[in-house]
């Protein structure tokens, strides 16, 4: 079962500590004193010269160029105010911008990276790949390749199809399940996102909430007219909706762990329910694992919880970084996708090379022994870090983790729901975040979005963040 924390700093399942940990160390060695001295001025020197001057040319460039000067609202730091950062490269768990500012990592793309940045056995794969060319517009075997492993590791994909982005698979799911079943409606929850699709675009999170919009301008009545929505991890609110809608709803779609209104997991019986539900009302359950997919686990969210949904949207981690998305389910149900059935869907750039050798080589350094137990513990001491220095400082917390994906909120708790996490804090979870970014740590810029570690993330990391944290907790 997931663990969370709730309250401040009060872990459920915790192996042990970060206090423990830093407990059991030697004391240190004359030299090694001197090391921590120095460390200590070269910090507060790295703390002096921080600026922001280059980020802030390109940005006020940028707005000239582009709608708010950035090609997805969240970057523009609406959330948590002051300037935002433009990057420069990546690498492993740290990020440099423009300004040479140096940051460990939390955001890994918004979760593909969880192998690390530009690791090097996936560059030199790309690379090669390259030499052949970057789009085909054809079929190639590479295609063939990624969806076996897909295949194989999801329980519920028995054919996939390829896209190019989890907005573009959850659309495709969207019409599959209307006309595999044929029926209009559609549940989701309140705060998950499905991508900017107008049928989605209601009580969505994520980037909408960091905007306080409800929903989003110029879409239609009519796009959203079928689309039922529900508190998450309300069982009666998911009953009464398929009772006063007998016989209507086509599907159930959603994140099975949420991570677009900050981190939150299922209640223990929640997702069996769904399950239980959808099938005695005809419906078909629908996981959105672009997040989660081979993060939870290797097998993904349902592999983590024992559940097969009907249909599964992948993405991110599946492209290595580029861009990707995918839709899978039940052989019976995908013969409805062109050109094997009648639904039709099409992309010029999807199963592309590039994505599909990232994405290959990517999910085979996943398959090494020791991969999720190794994001399981450092995410583990990290979490429970922050947490316990929060406590330390005074302030209400709450959060939790699941191998390599996690958030926490500044609210007693406990957040069940989008509801709950709107009691957040958010003013001083933006104080926190820009003192964090000071200390050279990159966290996501909303209140409402999961943070991510990788493989590439050290004991050191965790170890310089809690002690980042530490500090700013004591500051705001």
């Amino acid at each position: 079962m997931a663990a969370t924390f709730t309250g401040v700093g009060v872990g459920i399942g915790l192996s042990c500590s970060t206090s423990k940990i830093l407990q059991s160390k030697t004391s240190p060695s004359r030299s090694s004193r001197y090391y921590v001295k120095m460390t200590v001025s070269v910090e507060e020197e790295k703390k002096k010269s921080f600026t922001l001057q280059k980020s802030e040319e390109i940005f006020n460039a940028a707005k000239e160029l582009m709608p708010g000067g950035v090609n997805s609202p969240v970057r523009a730091f609406k959330s948590v105010g002051g300037q935002p950062i433009v990057m420069d490269s990546v690498k492993g768990s740290h990020m440099w911008d423009v300004d040479g500012n140096e940051y460990i990592d939390y955001v890994g793309s918004w979760g593909p990276a969880i192998i690390g940045h530009a690791d090097d056995e996936v560059l030199a794969a790309l690379a090669e790949t390259m030499k052949k060319g970057t789009s085909f517009g054809a079929p190639c075997p590479l295609e063939n390749i990624l969806a076996e492993m897909v295949i194989k590791a999801v329980p519920s994909i028995e054919m996939v199809r390829f896209v190019n982005s989890g907005t573009e698979a959850c659309m495709g799911v969207l019409r599959l399940a209307r006309a595999f079943t044929g029926k209009e409606k559609i549940i989701k929850f309140e705060g998950c996102y499905h991508g900017h699709a107008d049928p989605f675009l209601v009580k969505a999170g994520s980037g909408v909430a960091t905007l306080g919009l409800p929903d989003s301008p110029g879409v239609p009545q009519g796009a959203t007219y079928e689309t039922l929505t529900a508190p998450y991890n309300d069982i009666e609110a998911i009953e009464n909706l398929f009772e006063t809608n007998k016989g209507g709803i086509a599907a159930l779609i959603l994140e099975p762990v949420v991570g677009n209104s900050g981190f939150i997991p299922p209640k223990s019986d929640f997702l069996h329910a769904l399950s239980r539900i959808t099938k005695e009302n005809n419906a078909l359950l629908i996981f959105d694992e672009v997040m989660t997919g081979f993060r939870l686990s290797y097998g993904g969210a349902q592999e983590y919880f024992g559940i097969t949904p009907d249909l599964t949207t992948l993405g991110k981690i599946i492209g290595g970084g580029l861009p990707v998305g995918a839709y899978g389910g039940r052989r019976e149900i995908m013969e409805m996708v062109a050109p094997a059935g009648p639904m039709y869907q099409a992309g010029t750039l999807s199963g592309n090379p590039l994505a599909m050798t990232a994405g290959i080589h990517t999910l085979k350094r996943l398959q090494k022994p020791g991969s999720y137990e190794y994001l399981d513990k450092i995410t583990n001491q990290l979490v429970q870090g922050i947490l316990d220095a929060g406590k330390k400082a005074g302030h209400a917390m709450c959060g939790g983790y699941i191998a390599g994906m996690f958030g926490f909120f500044f609210t007693e708790g406990p957040v069940h729901n989008f509801s709950d996490a709107k009691k957040s804090d958010a003013a001083k979870f933006a104080r926190f975040y820009r003192g964090m970014l000071e200390e050279g740590v990159y966290f996501a810029p909303s209140q409402f979005e999961a943070g991510f570690t990788s493989l590439a993330h050290t004991a050191e990391d965790i170890e310089q963040t809690i002690s980042a944290a530490d500090r700013v907790f004591q500051r705001i």
